[in-house]
């Protein structure tokens, strides 16, 4: 519209009424748009090179669409979160190196945003836990580089009324390192709960009476 504007005066010589009631829009936004068409010196012969997003750009100093934030797609993030290894800040980084030169969310608003989006997700069954009741306790995440040259298990406990945590690296998973690092976490604890909360072999949960 801004283009058809600076047409209907500069080619077609109509008068700013004429504009206005031929687009069906105000003498103002005539106005201003041949304001600032006279401020950046144009006249038809150069604006009818232009296409639009360049009418912006010498209108504006730049156009719409490049000063317009691009949207992560969340959902996509949702999905990636589940990988192993994989979290916000990476996701983060690799949106803004595939968008470089164009406007990104900064890392603390692309969280908040995120938020915003998992908030919009089915909702699960909030569960509620007595003090005490439950300690939760698997190995997770990636395994640690040692300055040895090996890798070392994270053993993690987490309380589930207060989720009051507990780690610690082990040489392996068997059962020997298994209840060790129990014995450690029981120590940080300063007690035992009623009962724990493990996985199986094959990735279910199972209580443990303490």
């Amino acid at each position: 519209m801004i283009k058809d504007i600076l047409r209907l005066k500069y080619s077609a010589k109509l008068s700013h009424e004429a504009i206005a009631r031929s687009l069906g829009i105000s003498k103002g936004v005539v106005a201003k748009y041949l304001g600032m068409a006279g401020a950046a010196r144009l006249d038809w012969a150069a604006v009818a090179e232009l296409d639009e997003a360049g009418l912006e750009r010498r209108l504006l100093g730049r156009s719409s669409a490049e000063t317009a934030v691009i949207q992560p797609d969340f959902a996509h993030v949702h999905i990636e979160l589940r990988r192993k290894g994989v979290t916000l800040m990476l996701l983060w980084q690799e949106y803004r190196a595939a968008h470089e030169g164009r406007r990104t969310w900064a890392y603390t608003q692309f969280c908040e945003h995120y938020k915003t989006f998992t908030k919009r997700l089915k909702r699960s069954m909030r569960q509620h836990r007595r003090a005490g009741e439950k300690l939760f306790i698997d190995y997770a995440g990636s395994t640690l580089a040692l300055a040895d040259g090996s890798r070392a298990q994270v053993f993690v406990a987490a309380m589930g009324a207060s989720s009051y945590t507990f780690a610690c690296a082990t040489t392996d998973q068997s059962m020997r390192s298994w209840l060790a690092a129990m014995a450690r976490a029981l120590a940080f604890y300063g007690g035992v709960p009623q009962e724990s909360r493990a996985r199986d072999s094959c990735g279910n949960q199972q209580d443990r009476i303490m």
